[in-house]
Order: C-alpha cells, then sequence, then structure tokens
C-alpha cells in the first residue's frame, strides 16, 4: 500500500472509530435510531449537494448503465450497513460495535475469494476460522452472563457483512468515477429508504440535547461524508484487502473515544474476542491471500 493510500485509510478509520461512540451520545441523548440515520444523511447529502452545485465545480452524473449498480450499492453500504449499526447500538456498547466492524476484512477477504477468484492459502483459511472465533468470543462478552444473542448484535454482524460487499464491489467503479462524486451518488441513493423515518423527525430533533444535536452533526459531516471520500480515494489508490486491513485499528479508536467521552468499556472477554479477530485479520489479508497475477 502506498503513502497516499495508507494516510487516507488512517484518517478514514480515526474517524469512523470516534464515530460509535457519537451515535451513542444520539441515542442517549433523544434521537431514535430511525431519526439518527436519516438527519446524519440529510446532512451528508446536503454537503455532496452543496459540493455538486458549487460555482466551477466539475461533477459528473451517473452513466445510465451505472445507475442500478450505484443504487444497489448504495442501499447495501449505507442503508443496510447504518441502519444496523445505529440500531445495534441501542443496546451494544461503541467499543463492541467497533469491534464487531473490525471483523469487516475477514468477510471482505471472503467475498473476494468467491467473486474477485482471488484465493486464500491454507494459513489464510486457518486465519478465517480464528476471525469467526474472535467474533463468537465479542458475541458472548456483549451479553455478559447471559449466553442469548440480542437483536444489537445480529443488527451489526449485518452490517458488518454489508459494509465488506460494498468494499470489494465499489472499487470496479473507481475505476470510472472520481471517488468523490461516487461517494456523493451512494450517499444520496442510500439516504433515499431513509425517508420512512420523516415522521415525527422536527420533533426529535427539537427534543434532543445540544450534545446530541452537535454529535449528529459530527456523523452527518465527517465519518457520513468526509470520511467516505477519503476511504473511495485509499481504495482507488492501494489494493482492496491491504486497504480493508486498516480496519484493525478502528475498535482501539472505539474504545479509546468511547472511555473519554461515555465512560464506556467493553468486557474482557470482548476485548479477547476483538484481539483474535484482529488477528485472524492479519493472518487473512497479509499472509493467506494469494492475488492472481494482472495480465497487461
Amino acid at each position: 500500500m502506498n503513502k497516499k493510500a495508507f494516510l487516507l485509510a488512517l484518517f478514514t478509520v480515526i474517524v469512523w472509530g470516534s464515530g460509535f461512540a457519537a451515535i451513542r451520545a444520539s441515542l442517549l441523548g433523544g434521537y431514535s435510531p430511525g431519526h439518527l440515520v436519516l438527519t446524519r444523511f440529510l446532512i451528508a447529502s446536503s454537503v455532496f449537494a452543496i459540493y455538486a452545485l458549487w460555482p466551477g465545480t466539475t461533477f459528473r452524473l451517473p452513466r445510465k448503465e451505472d445507475i442500478l449498480k450505484i443504487s444497489v450499492l448504495g442501499w447495501i453500504g449505507i442503508s443496510v450497513y447504518h441502519w444496523g449499526v445505529t440500531y445495534g447500538e441501542v443496546t451494544v456498547s461503541a467499543g463492541t460495535a467497533g469491534m464487531f466492524i473490525a471483523s469487516a476484512p475477514v468477510f471482505t477477504a471472503l467475498i473476494a475469494v468467491i467473486f474477485l477468484k482471488e484465493r486464500l492459502s491454507t494459513l489464510g483459511w486457518v486465519g478465517m476460522f480464528v476471525g469467526i472465533i474472535g467474533i463468537f468470543l465479542i458475541t458472548i462478552g456483549s451479553e455478559g452472563t447471559s449466553f442469548t444473542i440480542s437483536k444489537g448484535v445480529i443488527f451489526i454482524l449485518i452490517a458488518s457483512v454489508a459494509t465488506s460487499a460494498f468494499f470489494v464491489f465499489q472499487k470496479p467503479l473507481l475505476r470510472i468515477y472520481r471517488p468523490i462524486e461516487l461517494t456523493a451518488y451512494f450517499t444520496w441513493a442510500g439516504t433515499l429508504p431513509f425517508s420512512i423515518y420523516y415522521p415525527g423527525l422536527l420533533q426529535s430533533i427539537q427534543g434532543a440535547t445540544i450534545e446530541a444535536n452537535f454529535s449528529t452533526i459530527y456523523l452527518g459531516v465527517f465519518p457520513a461524508a468526509i470520511a467516505y471520500v477519503a476511504w473511495a480515494t485509499a481504495l482507488s489508490l492501494g489494493e482492496t484487502g491491504s486497504v480493508a486491513s486498516m480496519l484493525y485499528a478502528e475498535p482501539v479508536v472505539a474504545i479509546i473515544v468511547a472511555l473519554l467521552w461515555l465512560q464506556e468499556f467493553p468486557s474482557i472477554l470482548s476485548i479477547i474476542g476483538g484481539i483474535v479477530a484482529i488477528v485472524s485479520v492479519i493472518i487473512v489479508n497479509w499472509i493467506g491471500i494469494k492475488r492472481r497475477p494482472v495480465l497487461r
């Protein structure tokens, strides 16, 4: 991975990592999950609309043949992912949610093997199995003394799979569109399904605390807009697996920010599971994948 891709991916991971605590702060401050995802993506959509309409800015519209693919990816990577994370964090702490999402590169590698014809070595498959063990430990640790799996955990696991598919399948489009254009398309498409939460939105905003409203604005401008552009740019400059493996740092940021901001700390078992999952990510993405040579 080149230096620019690394720095962009690192910036994104730091911003996204802080986003887990910001989501919890908004939820604890009076927002419902539906109103939170709608508000933050109305803000993000507005940021991209202002950019696209700014005098002197070159901003292309998508080609007709790409509209369906862009829409589906927007629904998967924006709608499903953020719906899952936001509803999941109603019951799951910010740090634990970050550790679940850190397992996404394992799913990313598996999808790349199936659809992009990348190959896993024996060690890579071992890493995949280790990752599943890590996810299991995080799940059990997040439930305390209960051995049931809550809806919140299921929502976040769905989000992990969704964001993995999104990372893999958006890359071909980055050869056609600039990262900021593609991110804008995804954001606008992904915001549309959230319109079902319009009823009661104004009352929810008015009833939320100042901290919750500022957290929501931060989520809309930084994790939902700027960071997605940075991530798309990093993907356009580096290999999917290598860039996605940077997500191993996300739970560290999530835990630190949640501890300082919300005084939340994951269970020891969840932390152990997170470490196991991160080790599996390193094994799978840095050691286990055998990439086919690119024909020139």
